[in-house]
Order: structure tokens, then C-alpha cells, then sequence
């Protein structure tokens, strides 16, 4: 069967982005999946959002995997990469060939080159003119973003800012409540994983696979699952069973 041209896929996957938009919506998920939609429409190897804390740090908050999360914070703990430099000037940061970059950034460049990836790619995550972090595009062969990827990254990465920022206009005073409460729920969610991996003894990957899988078939949200295994010492044993179940028919 013929794949649809990409501009079909492209707007199925932001009528489905918005359609979860008007919905009720888990933020950790939701920017999951835009990583996903990323690495799939621009024919790279793995995304990551990176999002700005009130003391203007950045903190990793979605990322396709655990290599690609991996990455983002090697990028955030040596202080350089093409996220770093996408935050700090508010524009596009592309580099075709990794390889050549080593001068730019001399520790992340073998990092991401050990990793697997060749060429890299941030672009800003803006909303009325304050960028609130960076979408980090790493592929696994050498290339450029054409006009065409360019635009469809910026699309998505402007949808993310909207899933962070609809429920209030994005000025100074109000984005950051917003954006503490984004990252509060990746922190819940990391916690859980960790908790799953020992529990059921997965990897941290195969971990966070199920905790979402398991809040979607149960329509909760990933982040109150994860609350919930961490909060709840009573229901802890019982919704790790029932997780630890749910993986045994997933596999």
C-alpha cells in the first residue's frame, strides 16, 4: 500500500494534535506524541522538547526515547549544543554534518556522534515573542532541513506552545505558572518509570512504554497514574499489578 504523500500526513497529524487540544489532555503525553509526529514527518532519528524553569534553565520534558533523552541532557549538563544555542539567540540552530562541528561543541558533538546521529537540528519554541525553549531534531545520517521541514518543525513546535500556554494569553506574568507546572508533571512521570523499572523490572524505556499505554487504555492521564503510583502507598501495590498485567498482554 502507497504511503500518502507527506503533506496528508502532515495534516492528519495536526488535525489529530488539535483535536486533542479541544479535549481533555495529559501534557507529558500530548508532548510525546509531538515528538513522535516530529521524528516521522521530518525523517529524523529521535526528538526532544526542551522547556525554560523560572530560573531560565532549560529541563528536558518530552523526548521519542531514552537515547534521545539521554542526549538532550548531556546537551543541558555540558552547557552546548544546538538547543542551548536555539534558547539563547531565539532562532534556528541546523547543522548538516555533526562531524564538522566538533570546534562548536566539543563535548556534545562526540556525545551525539557515539549516539548514533549525524546531523542536528533545534528550532525555537516561541509564543508572543518570549521563547519558551527548544524542539531538538538529531538524525541519523547527514542533511539539511529544506524550507518544507523547516516549516512543518515550526508548526509542530508551535503547537506545543499553545498545548503549554492555552489556558491563559502567553505574557510575562502568565507563561511561567504554565511552564512549572509542565515540568512538575515530567518529574512525576521520570519518578514512576524509575519506580516501574524496578518493580516489574523493565527497562526505563519498556517502563514509561506501559505507564502510557495503561493510562490511555484506562482514559486517565498519564501524569495522574504516575501521581498516583508515587502518592498513593495503598493503591501502589494494586496499580502496579494491574500495570505489570497490562504489560503481559502488551507483549
Amino acid at each position: 500500500m502507497t504511503e500518502p504523500p507527506r503533506e496528508t500526513r502532515v495534516l492528519d497529524a495536526v488535525v489529530s494534535l488539535v483535536d486533542s487540544l479541544l479535549d481533555d489532555f495529559d501534557i507529558v503525553d500530548l508532548m510525546t506524541e509531538l515528538t513522535e509526529h516530529c521524528a516521522r514527518l521530518l525523517g529524523v532519528a529521535a526528538a526532544g522538547f526542551l522547556l525554560a524553569d523560572p530560573l531560565d534553565q532549560l529541563r528536558l520534558i518530552a523526548a521519542t526515547s531514552e537515547q534521545a533523552r539521554e542526549l538532550e541532557l548531556f546537551q543541558l549538563q555540558a552547557d552546548e549544543g544546538p538547543c542551548i544555542e536555539c534558547y539563547a539567540g531565539g532562532q534556528m540552530v541546523s547543522v548538516a554534518d555533526l562531524a564538522a562541528a566538533a570546534d562548536r561543541w566539543p563535548r556534545f558533538v562526540p556525545a551525539a556522534l557515539d549516539a548514533g546521529f549525524a546531523s542536528v537540528h533545534a528550532v525555537p519554541m516561541r509564543a508572543a515573542g518570549i521563547v519558551l525553549g527548544a524542539l531538538g531534531l538529531f538524525g541519523a545520517h547527514p542533511g539539511e532541513l529544506d524550507p518544507a521541514d523547516r516549516l512543518v518543525a515550526q508548526t509542530l513546535a508551535h503547537i506545543a506552545c499553545v498545548a503549554i500556554l492555552q489556558e491563559h494569553p502567553p505574557t510575562s506574568v502568565t507563561v511561567m505558572p504554565q511552564l512549572r507546572s509542565a515540568l512538575a508533571s515530567r518529574v512525576i512521570v521520570e519518578q514512576a518509570k524509575g519506580l516501574l523499572r524496578e518493580t516489574l523490572d523493565v527497562s526505563v524505556e519498556e517502563a514509561f512504554a506501559l505507564l502510557r499505554a495503561y493510562a490511555r487504555a484506562n482514559n486517565e492521564h498519564l501524569t495522574e497514574v504516575a501521581r498516583r503510583l508515587m502518592s498513593d502507598r495503598h493503591a501502589r501495590p494494586v496499580l502496579t499489578a494491574a500495570i505489570g498485567e497490562f504489560a503481559s498482554t502488551e507483549r
